[in-house]
């Protein structure tokens, strides 16, 4: 086996959104990195100025700068979602400014495509520079084995369950229904971990679409959850949480049409969605429904995301965030055998134990871009808080006294609805939704 020859001063930059625990990352590398005689060099701002040659924008880090930033929210080396990959010649420039740092081993905080960057580095250098993810992002969405969390994920979904919790409250009290838009441009994780937790009236993600997602769809799943509770239980408030990730199911063509949506793109090409306020759109829509009907309800819409993000980690962070930081310094200086021969890896903890993934292990063959892990509706978890929900389901449309209660909530003295016509209306949300979407 050929043994590479580092630059011996490590690295450590962040890439993407931020979430809860990365100054804890932070300090957990530098403190265990100095310890062992390393230098380490904070990089600011993602891959934004390794990009552009430019080395200067960068920071030696010593025990007094990180030794209590692990309770904080942010970044103290900020955050971007600049884009190496984009052009070969920006990633030639990391790869170059890095080795005139001296930067022989690089830690690297982030997502997805953080984590893509990461590896094509890894690729660049061709053994010069080691390379470790540390997999961050409150949507929860990184190919982790099993049920294990991406961190940042347990604090957003804690801090956002709490806002959602206030926000129940506000609509038993008032008599209205809520819909909240949760961050999660891929996978619905964090909207399904926020409205299981609190026992929202209904939850939405993009998982449970088999195909292309239709805004009307959606639409007639959160008037038909209305119409059930008021039909059912006679109660005029509930709280649906829909993950922001829907959008990214959608024709752009059918958002293009929709007024006041503008469609822009970041830099690794994902839409981006908090350019459409999804829950202003829903709230429009359902509204406009019940007034056509002469009896108009009240929706209020909340989108929560940013106020996550940045929020200080809880106690699981914080511990977890140690261990990953611990565990990206031992692959960078003191692999184990079983992993000495990969220059590039993500660390995670799998069963209580530091493992690392490769890189080309981690990636769809069919992209080339990192594998995004979706929730699976197939596992109990999802079965379960599918239990708890308040919409139309099957059994409504086999007990013809139900039908006759729905219909009648769908009834107005503007407009008349039989149970023939509830069943035409809403029976398809019940099947398999592929081609009716």
């Amino acid at each position: 086996m050929v043994t590479m020859m580092y630059n011996q001063t490590v690295g450590i930059l962040v890439g993407g959104g931020p979430a809860p625990g990365i100054n804890g990352v932070i300090s957990a590398v530098t403190l265990e990195a100095r310890t062992r005689a390393h230098k380490v060099v904070g990089i600011y701002d993602g891959f934004q100025w390794l990009m552009r040659g430019d080395a200067t924008h960068t920071k030696e880090l010593d025990h007094d700068d990180v030794s209590r930033v692990h309770f904080q929210g942010g970044s103290i080396l900020n955050t971007s979602r600049a884009n190496p990959t984009k052009k070969p010649e920006d990633l030639q420039r990391v790869v170059a400014t890095l080795d005139e740092l001296g930067i022989g081993y690089l830690a690297t905080v982030g997502g997805d495509d953080t984590m893509f960057a990461a590896s094509q580095v890894a690729k660049q250098a061709g053994g010069r520079i080691r390379v470790c993810h540390v997999p961050k992002t409150i949507d929860n969405d990184l190919p982790l084995p099993g049920e294990i969390p991406t961190f940042g994920f347990e604090t957003a979904r804690q801090l956002g369950s709490d806002l959602v919790q206030n926000l129940m409250e506000d609509s038993r009290t008032t008599g209205r229904w809520y819909f909240i838009v949760v961050m999660g441009r891929s996978a619905g994780h964090l909207a399904l971990g926020i409205g299981k937790s609190t026992g929202a009236t209904l939850t939405l993600i993009p998982e449970e679409f088999p195909g292309p997602i239709r805004m009307a769809t959606v639409c007639d799943i959160l008037e038909g959850a209305i119409l059930k509770r008021t039909a059912l239980w006679n109660r005029l408030d509930g709280v649906a949480i829909i993950a922001e990730g829907l959008l990214e199911h959608m024709a752009v063509a059918e958002l293009e049409g929709i007024e006041g949506v503008r469609i822009t793109h970041d830099n690794y090409g994902h839409l981006r969605l908090a350019e459409v306020d999804l829950a202003y759109i829903l709230k429009t829509l359902v509204e406009h429904r019940f007034a056509a009907r002469g009896a108009p309800i009240t929706v209020v819409h909340k989108n929560i995301g940013y106020e996550l993000r940045s929020a200080a980690p809880v106690a699981f962070d914080c511990e977890y965030v140690r261990t990953l930081g611990y565990g990206a310094v031992e692959f960078l200086l003191n692999p184990p055998e079983s992993v000495k021969q990969l220059t590039g890896a993500l660390v995670a903890l799998i069963n209580g134990k530091l493992d690392y993934l490769d890189f080309a292990k981690l990636q769809d063959p069919a992209t080339g871009k990192t594998r995004v892990r979706a929730v699976d509706i197939g596992a109990p978890s999802y079965k379960i808080a599918r239990e708890y929900m308040i919409r139309l389901e099957k059994e409504d449309f086999t007990d013809n006294e139900k039908v006759r209660l729905l219909a009648q909530s769908a009834s107005s003295e503007k407009q008349f609805c039989s149970a023939d016509e509830f069943r035409n209306r809403y029976l398809y949300l019940t099947s398999d939704l592929k081609g009716c979407i």
